[in-house]
């Protein structure tokens, strides 16, 4: 088989958005041994299944350079992943805890922490362009799983596919022209996990519904 070429991937000190350039230095300085870079995707290209999530956060991807390690929202999204055989291992918020991806493979909108984990438009449009250069390079994808409604309109946006033509809503299943299935999720954010917004039980049942529609080896 022949092997999957890289994805083109934000160097590790990417100039495209100033504030989080700004931010980013702020952070190696008063956290030197953070990651504190552009936080590369997790998983592998062959991968049918690809999740794609918002930005890092500053104490989780950005600390350990791993998406959705280290704070709060990778409990839910791991624990699930292995419950549905998308994952093996034991997360422990760790990057070097030995979790390994089954099928899938993880990544953001945009790869930069952002203050306050608040995106502004513009670099949301900034990182589009490697969003757009992992989907041309996962020769296997089959089904996207978008958590919150701007991971839904970046992988519209990186197919060149209007939004209005596909309105994001938690548990949706939207097939795309290409024939690749979008999947809607709310956010595993802690915000939505405390307030009862997103229960285990409705984000299990999305990543079931996924998991069920995609061939696996």
């Amino acid at each position: 088989m022949t092997p999957a070429p890289a994805a083109a991937a934000p160097p590790a000190d990417c100039p495209l958005c100033p504030r989080l350039v700004e931010y980013r230095q702020r952070n190696r300085a008063a956290n030197p041994g953070w990651f504190n870079a552009p936080v590369p995707s997790f998983g592998s290209l062959d991968a049918p299944i690809l999740i794609v999530g918002l930005a890092p956060g500053v104490r989780g991807a950005n600390r350990t350079g791993r998406p959705f390690t280290g704070d709060h929202a990778g409990i839910l999204l791991y624990q699930s992943l292995i419950r549905f055989g998308l994952a093996r291992g034991e997360y422990r918020a760790d990057p070097n805890d030995g979790l390994t991806l089954i099928g899938t493979r993880i990544t953001n909108a945009v790869r930069c922490v952002p203050p306050q984990n608040k995106l502004e438009p513009g670099e949301l449009a900034n990182c589009n362009q490697f969003l757009a250069s992992e989907l041309r390079n996962l020769p296997n994808l089959a089904a996207i799983l978008a958590l919150g409604l701007h991971a839904h309109n970046a992988v519209l946006i990186a197919h060149n596919i209007r939004r209005a033509s596909f309105t994001f809503a938690h548990g949706a299943l939207h097939t795309l022209p290409n024939d690749l299935l979008l999947a809607d999720s709310y956010h595993v954010s802690r915000l939505n996990t405390n307030t009862g917004r997103l229960t285990t039980e409705m984000f299990e049942a999305v990543v079931r519904s996924v998991a069920s529609r995609v061939p696996r080896a």
